[in-house]
């Protein structure tokens, strides 16, 4: 696949066009008088031109998914474009039908640990995920995985017209070093990075021990920029009042106040 080559021939042909339209042309050294509007219009037509050549399957994704994975790559063309196909290459082999069934999750629906909670105040559906009731199963990690992508394919299924995002509430009580499973964390968290680019809002981690930091500062590096910059610890004293700031409180789990009205993931 010669992506440089092709990339640069279509670069070159763009950047004329834009400079016949109007004289003006953003530099990669952040030069000109472009709108980022206008730049992300600019690389979402020469990034579709290069993936619908590489996999015809990509004509019927639409601009804003085209925008997400360049925005995770810092408007890189090219490597947003190859973390492009690399999407659709794994959707097709893990998700063959479109969508993944419960009847394919029994060990992992059976620990009742997702769930799906109403809406921010920006519209972002929000799900709940109490990490204290994850336990390695001995059927491996593939389940596991699997339970990531239908749980997130759910949250995107409930984001109204304009919406791109998700929220997290991580919810840490009792976690213990029995519910360690760092294979399954690094496995949620390349899925979350890889496959569903900027469509994390924000994670808020509540009750987190110290415990559970020691097993973070192994995680962490696995963590891209982008994704650091929307995880948030709450401290005890102040989670009422840091939920409130993004969620109405009749959308908002009781969850300082111990009682959790929740609609599990699977049912919703």
């Amino acid at each position: 696949m010669m992506m440089n080559s092709n990339i640069s021939e279509s670069r070159e042909s763009t950047e004329l066009e834009e400079q016949e339209a109007g004289g003006r042309y953003h530099d990669d050294e952040g030069n000109g008088l472009k709108s980022n509007n206008e730049i992300e219009q600019t690389r979402i037509r020469l990034m579709r031109s290069f993936v619908e050549t590489q996999d015809p399957s990509s004509k019927v994704v639409d601009d804003l998914m085209i925008r997400r994975f360049l925005r995770a790559r810092d408007l890189n063309v090219e490597k947003a474009s190859a973390l492009f196909l690399k999407y659709l290459k794994w959707r097709q082999t893990f998700v063959p039908n479109g969508s993944i069934s419960p009847s394919e999750l029994p060990h992992e629906i059976a620990q009742n640990k997702m769930f799906i909670q109403g809406f921010d105040k920006t519209g972002r559906p929000i799900a709940v995920v109490f990490g204290a009731r994850h336990f390695q199963t001995k059927v491996g990690i593939e389940e596991f995985k699997r339970y990531v992508v239908y749980g997130l394919d759910k949250l995107c299924s409930r984001m109204p017209p304009g919406q791109e995002k998700f929220v997290f509430i991580a919810d840490l009580e009792g976690w213990g070093y029995s519910n360690s499973d760092i294979r399954a964390y690094l496995g949620a968290l390349s899925i979350l990075q890889d496959f569903y680019p900027e469509r994390l809002g924000k994670v808020f981690i509540i009750h987190a021990s110290y415990i559970f930091m020691t097993v973070w500062k192994i995680v962490y590096p696995f963590i891209d920029k982008n994704t650091k910059k929307k995880i948030l610890f709450v401290e005890n004293k102040s989670l009422k009042s840091t939920l409130l700031e993004e969620i109405d409180e009749s959308q908002l789990p009781e969850i300082y106040g111990g009682q959790l009205p929740l609609v599990p993931t699977q049912d919703s």
